[in-house]
């Protein structure tokens, strides 16, 4: 039989395709099937690490409770929205990270404590987050008391969130992606040459208004209902895009870059959809919008959304309701428009980390963490074997890699790889001899309890565009079916299946 060869194809991004042959001499079985399972694949013999297999009674009993899981999903999802930056707090005053949230999908009642991570000293100072159940049957609490303080050295630092169940039993510790501190929002024009506070088009904000510069008065850009809101104590993510402002009225084509003032924009909310109309965003100084101001936007900047084609009218709140303003004109000068307070926004990106999990298969013990994020997969390999690397965050040697509801022969590397080998497609179905289409399967990790992590990666077979020959050799095998199924299975193998992983 003809050899597989490798091959690189760009697919979603950069995805290594791969054909293959037969795998199941080297894998030694696959679940289900009657064979036993071989306890390490030769082509793990390359890799340094821990190779482990569920035994065939527990394996059968796991890929039942999986089968019925992936029809209907029972998963809890700890959601952590925060601010990328943070400014420091200087004296008695207080730059309070307010933005941090986090939601909790319903089906227990829980309680936390939020802080900041504590660099290896072991002290973490925390605030108690008290949860209130929303109507969409999430619990949701947010940290309005968390600052850093002026005597602080570090650059960057995490939030740490910790959640027990109302009886006191520990459900985990989840963080933050990394926030970058600094001393106060740049005043100096911003240059392309150093991004770090830039924001981009594509990237996620949040907009809030402070009336006489007192954080008690602070109201944040919401959506509720539907409808654009200002609340004192709940925020949006919105995501920031770069329009095309030669474009006809209703069709605004999105653009890449990064964002400057005098720009067309677009602010759509990431929870609800809802759009507000094209704007122009003006740099604001001293309560005047700034009219021929195209430098980049910073972090914590002060700025006026124009609604585009309007005469100077502006985004504007008015106690919890979200209004047009119409701005004055400047006599002195024309390049400005004086604005009122309830006008002049704060612009600051947002940051998400998502952590899911399901203990609908087991009744568990310990903590869920760390819950292991999947942030890339890199496809090796060829010929008889294929092996996937996956690349992430929070691995351990308790975690196996299963596609859909097929085990597959896992080895841990680092607590950011994870090695497995692919299965062969015969292990989802007995009619894949016959397949002429992708078959995508979901892929997620499961701990050893039976804890299981999904994740939004997928891996497709595909299988070549060409048609078996069946037609051909029928009239000469019609007597010999085992002989039939053996030429088709020979015919299938030299097709050969392409391999690609999306997200």
């Amino acid at each position: 039989m003809r050899r597989p060869t490798l091959r690189k194809e760009m697919e979603s991004g950069s995805a290594v395709s791969t054909m293959f042959g037969q795998q199941e001499a080297l894998q030694g079985g696959h679940a289900g099937d009657g064979r036993k399972p071989s306890v390490v694949s030769p082509l793990l013999g390359y890799y340094s690490g821990l190779s482990f297999r569920s035994n065939p009674d527990q394996l059968d009993h796991l890929r039942d409770g999986v089968r019925r899981y992936l029809q209907l999903p029972a998963d809890q999802t700890v959601l952590i929205l925060h601010a990328k930056v943070a400014q420091k707090s200087y004296g008695s005053e207080k730059s309070h990270l307010f933005l941090p949230r986090d939601l909790g999908e319903a089906g227990f009642r829980v309680c936390g404590y939020m802080g900041l991570d504590s660099m290896g000293s072991g002290h973490m100072e925390t605030q108690k987050l008290n949860f209130e159940e929303q109507p969409d049957s999430k619990e949701f609490s947010c940290a309005k008391a968390l600052y850093i303080s002026d005597t602080e050295k570090r650059k960057h630092f995490r939030l740490v969130l910790k959640l027990f169940f109302s009886n006191g039993q520990e459900i985990g510790t989840f963080h933050s992606k990394l926030i970058k501190v600094i001393s106060k929002p740049s005043q100096k024009k911003q240059s392309l040459k150093n991004t770090d506070l830039c924001i981009s088009s594509g990237s996620k904000v949040s907009l809030f208004n402070r009336l006489r510069s007192q954080t008690v008065s602070t109201r944040y850009l919401s959506v509720e209902g539907g409808t654009f809101i200002a609340s004192a104590r709940q925020w949006a993510a919105f995501t920031l895009h770069l329009a095309d402002e030669h474009c006809t009225r209703g069709e605004f084509p999105l653009r890449e870059g990064y964002i400057r003032y005098g720009s067309v924009v677009q602010l759509i909310c990431t929870a609800t959809g809802v759009t507000l109309p094209p704007l122009i965003i003006r740099k604001v100084t001293k309560q005047y919008a700034m009219l021929d101001v195209d430098e980049p936007i910073s972090q914590l900047h002060k700025c006026a959304f124009q609604f585009q084609g309007s005469d100077g009218m502006y985004l504007c709140l008015s106690t919890e309701k979200v209004i047009q303003f119409q701005a004055s004109p400047c006599p002195k000068e024309a390049n400005r428009e004086l604005l009122n307070d309830g006008s002049c926004w704060t612009i600051i990106g947002t940051e998400t980390v998502e952590y899911t999990f399901s203990d609908s298969l087991a009744c568990i013990q310990d903590p869920v963490s760390p819950v292991p994020l999947i942030t890339m997969l890199e496809l090796t390999g060829g010929g008889d074997v294929a092996m996937l690397e996956v690349q992430g965050e929070y691995f351990h040697a308790d975690l196996k890699v299963w596609f859909g509801d097929v085990e597959a022969e896992t080895m841990y590397r680092t607590p950011k790889s994870l090695v497995c080998v692919v299965p062969d497609v015969s292990a989802f179905g007995s009619d894949w001899r016959w397949l002429r289409y992708p078959i995508t399967i979901p892929l997620s990790l499961i701990r050893n309890d039976g804890l299981i992590y999904s994740s939004s990666f997928t891996f497709t077979y595909t299988p070549e565009q060409s048609f078996l020959p069946a037609l051909q050799i029928l009239p000469e095998l019609t007597q010999d079916s085992d002989t039939l199924l053996n030429s088709i299975h020979q015919e299938f193998t030299r097709t050969n299946f392409h391999l690609f992983m999306q997200s």
